[in-house]
Parts: structure tokens; C-alpha cells; sequence
């Protein structure tokens, strides 16, 4: 089970074992979108990354912890990022565009 700790309890030492971030996929960019659009309004997003083969959104839970919402383009499609990865900036529209 998931316990809440609070506002007040100290955070783990940096490089301490244990999670570090969960991550969920989406099935399509329009659910992706629409995350992005929903972490913005909860001020959850701490950031949106291009990888290349899947574009990921990253926010935080109250509780402060990590998490990464993806969305992985589709096999045939990946070109170039067959064998590698980037980390750019997303562009959600552009990607909207270009993939819905």
C-alpha cells in the first residue's frame, strides 16, 4: 500500500536506495496532450522531453514524488531513433500535428 508521510518528513539522502521515478504510457499523442494540459492546471509539470522514439512528460505528485507520463511513437516510425535517443525539448502541437 501507498502510506502519506507529510510535509514534514525528511527527505531520503541523495544517492540513497529507492525509487526514483514511475512511469505510465499513454496509448496515443492526444492523450499525452491532454496529460501536459492537465499537469500545467494542477501545476504538477516539471518538464516535457523529446527522446526521439517517445516523447515523455515528467511531473511531481504531492508528495513530491517523480513521475513520467510517455507516449511512444509508433515502431515503424522511428527513423533515425531506431538505435538512439535524444533529449530535446518537446513541442506537444508539433508533435500533435505530426503524429494525431
Amino acid at each position: 500500500g501507498l502510506l502519506a508521510v507529510g510535509p514534514e518528513a525528511p527527505r531520503p539522502p541523495r544517492g540513497s536506495t529507492g525509487l526514483y521515478h514511475l512511469a505510465w504510457e499513454v496509448p496515443s499523442i492526444h492523450d499525452l496532450a491532454a496529460s501536459a494540459h492537465v499537469l500545467s492546471e494542477l501545476g504538477a509539470l516539471t518538464g516535457a522531453s523529446d527522446h526521439g522514439a517517445t516523447k515523455s512528460l515528467y511531473g511531481r505528485d504531492p508528495d513530491r514524488n517523480e513521475f513520467e507520463i510517455m507516449w511512444m511513437v509508433p515502431r515503424e516510425q522511428w527513423g533515425e531513433y531506431e538505435n538512439r535517443g535524444i533529449i530535446a525539448p518537446l513541442d506537444i502541437e508539433k508533435e500533435v500535428a505530426r503524429f494525431g
